[in-house]
């Protein structure tokens, strides 16, 4: 399960577009920050996730949150400002479980390497996925995980949904505020793939005489509506609807740290499927959020990508970072087993608050809350007076030794407590 969202320049305070991701995957698949430079490339072609394609001679330098263990991407943002997120879809197309295809974060990881902007990026996904498919599993250690993906995708000055089935997929530009969950949405098609109605009508599920609905034709229903898209869909889009013209970067942040209980009776043993910050409890809620993004794009000044590299949004800080700097270069790549990552060291604190929730977290809130202010505020003052990157990278070093620093000091504090 994920929730993504976008608003655009004309919803925003700084008339700036901001791009939002909640990563939920399965709990303790730690989620790795990466930066990607710009490459030329001389081989033919390159490994993704579970298949090679052939490679193009040049590709853009990318800030991503991944997966450790995959190639593809949740969700990153690359040196033009192109920002793009997915999600997992269900839908009635069958899979064949052949591990031929490319995953939907390896489609995304491509389109950020290889695209400019947010149209350029919609032609390249959709021509992968007519060429390779998706046919891959996309779970972790449930190797059972099959899904296809919608995609949002946007740029300084537009953004795009694409969703999918199988090969077949639709797309529909956004005008101000859109989000998409773990549903399929669009029912009018601005662009629609070739052989999608035909497709339809075959399976009969199209009549061929009502106008056709790319949502209803190839929506499963059990697993789209178990998993509560529609409920996070309509609480991302309100919450963001309601603050138009006003939305900047810590209101995006406050909606992905909602869930689906109000915060002082929230804990997480009664989150649901219904809950952007997503925390894990069983069979029908196996998703946890492992990782966030807020990025703030820009036609006139630097992009901001906020990312947590952590767990549970509620229970972290957004570090910035920029395009073009190299504070993400020596980062400790988090593995399967805890270790002295950035993800693993939060982690462990975590798992400690989350065993008496209410009054733990209340422990160290006031910190957390002040950090992230601090953070929001000097940002905002660096951008106004154009800093250079140089003074961009030392700030952006600076909020994640001071992150590091809060984790180790409140890690100590509990140490040998349960």
């Amino acid at each position: 399960m994920c929730d993504t969202l976008v608003a655009l320049s004309n919803s925003t305070a700084n008339r700036s577009v901001l791009f939002a991701k909640n990563s939920d995957r399965e709990p303790y698949e730690a989620q790795a920050l990466l930066h990607v430079g710009r490459q030329s490339c001389s081989e033919p072609d390159m490994a993704c996730t579970y298949r090679r394609i052939p490679q193009v001679a040049e590709t853009y330098e990318c800030i991503l949150s991944k997966p450790f263990q995959m190639w593809g991407a949740e969700m990153g943002v690359n040196e033009w400002g192109l920002a793009i997120g997915n999600e997992a879809v269900f839908t009635k197309v069958k899979f064949d479980k052949q591990q031929v295809g490319l995953t939907g974060m390896d489609i995304l990881r491509l389109a950020l390497e290889r695209c400019r902007t947010a149209d350029e990026a919609v032609n390249t996904m959709t021509s992968l996925l007519e060429m390779y498919g998706q046919d891959a599993c996309g779970g972790y250690r449930n190797r059972k995980f099959y899904y296809h993906n919608s995609f949002l995708i946007a740029d300084p000055s537009e953004a795009w949904v694409v969703e999918t089935a199988g090969r077949t997929w639709v797309s529909e530009k956004v005008k101000d505020i859109r989000s998409i969950s773990n549903r399929l949405s669009i029912d009018t098609a601005e662009r629609l793939s070739e052989g999608a109605k035909a497709n339809a009508s075959r399976h009969r599920w199209w009549n061929g005489r009502e106008p056709f609905s790319f949502r209803k034709s190839y929506s499963d229903w059990l697993y789209t509506t178990a998993g509560r898209a529609a409920s996070r869909q309509a609480k991302t889009t309100s919450a963001c609807k309601r603050q138009e013209g006003k939305v900047d970067a810590a209101a995006c942040m406050n909606i992905l740290q909602t869930h689906n209980i109000d915060h002082p009776s929230f804990q997480p043993s009664r989150a649901n499927t219904g809950s952007v910050c997503m925390h894990a409890t069983g069979l029908l809620n196996p998703s946890q959020t492992t990782g966030s993004m807020v990025a703030e794009l820009r036609t006139d000044g630097p992009h901001t990508v906020w990312l947590t590299g952590t767990s549970m949004p509620c229970l972290s800080v957004y570090v910035p970072y920029f395009p073009g700097t190299a504070t993400l270069k020596n980062m400790i790549q988090p593995l399967a087993e805890p270790d002295e990552s950035l993800w693993w060291q939060a982690e462990k604190l975590h798992g400690w608050i989350c065993k008496d929730y209410r009054s733990r977290r209340m422990l160290f809130e006031e910190q957390r809350v002040q950090l992230q202010r601090d953070f929001l505020e000097s940002e905002k003052i660096l951008i106004a007076r154009k800093a250079s990157l140089s003074n961009l990278e030392q700030f952006s070093n600076e909020c994640l030794s001071r992150v590091l620093m809060m984790i180790r000091r409140w890690s100590s504090a509990i140490s040998g407590e349960k």
